[in-house]
């Protein structure tokens, strides 16, 4: 422990696959600069209501920057936990109709991050945009 680490707050919180999940959404939701109202809602949807979990989610946020809690995500994540979390990802990022460049380039981080390629993740996406396209039913 080096002398001024008292000041630095807790920042050794175990990573834990819930964790990850929570951070994870609240990363891509604040990626392009702030949080809305509905993200907010749909996070606490997709985490079970958990609110301890969105605490220590938001905590985990505000100290560690992105590419340090993907290393340290990534190992503690299964192969179907990888692809849950990208799938909400991708569907949190086109919930309203596009992807803004910040979104786009914090998901392919979390596809390298993952040892996800696009190709892998392409029929995913395929369905997630499908889902969220609304033009279908015509302007309203």
């Amino acid at each position: 422990m080096g002398l001024f680490d008292v000041f630095k707050g807790d920042s050794s919180q175990a990573m834990t696959p819930k964790l990850a999940f929570a951070a994870s959404l609240i990363y891509m939701m604040s990626a392009d600069g702030q949080i809305e109202e509905e993200e907010i809602g749909q996070l606490i949807s997709a985490i079970g209501g958990d609110r301890a979990t969105l605490d220590n989610a938001l905590k985990y946020v505000r100290k560690n920057k992105v590419e340090a809690f993907l290393d340290q995500a990534a190992p503690v994540l299964s192969e179907p936990q990888k692809l849950c979390t990208l799938t909400n990802l991708c569907d949190s990022l086109l919930a309203d109709g596009s992807a803004a460049p910040a979104e786009q380039m914090l998901f392919s981080k979390f596809l390298t991050a993952f040892g996800v390629s696009e190709d892998r993740f392409r029929p995913y996406f395929e369905v997630i945009a499908m889902k969220n396209d609304r033009s279908v039913f015509g302007r309203q």
